[in-house]
């Protein structure tokens, strides 16, 4: 099955280390959930590419057709789908996202 909202998709989560499909920008989230994801993405200082869903209606419902996970914000690092908001709550206040990141080698370059 060839699907061009899924190979955009798989390609977008290929050439970026962190990808997060929002709700706005990451300067405008237009939901609260979006906006919990880009703080806690902000706070670990992680560079990442965003995607707004809002602007394109084949990747808002492409991209839960995916992950077969049915809210955004969706986090991927890696190519990896790790969750939604909730999930990267949780495993922010764990010390798990940060764990994650400097497992996988995205950790930022300390100022020191």
């Amino acid at each position: 099955m060839s699907d061009p909202t899924q190979e955009r998709i798989q390609q977008q989560i290929s050439e970026d280390d962190i990808v997060l499909y929002m709700k706005g920008t990451p300067v405008f989230p237009m939901c609260g959930f979006s906006a919990g994801a880009i703080q806690v993405l902000s706070h670990l200082g992680v560079k990442f590419q965003s995607y707004n869903v809002l602007e394109d209606q084949d990747l808002r419902e492409g991209i839960k057709t995916f992950s077969n996970w049915p809210t955004i914000p969706q986090l991927y690092v890696k190519g990896e789908f790790i969750g939604g908001f909730d999930i990267m709550k949780e495993m922010f206040e764990a010390g798990e996202m940060q764990a994650m990141m400097t497992e996988k080698g995205l950790a930022p370059a300390s100022n020191g």
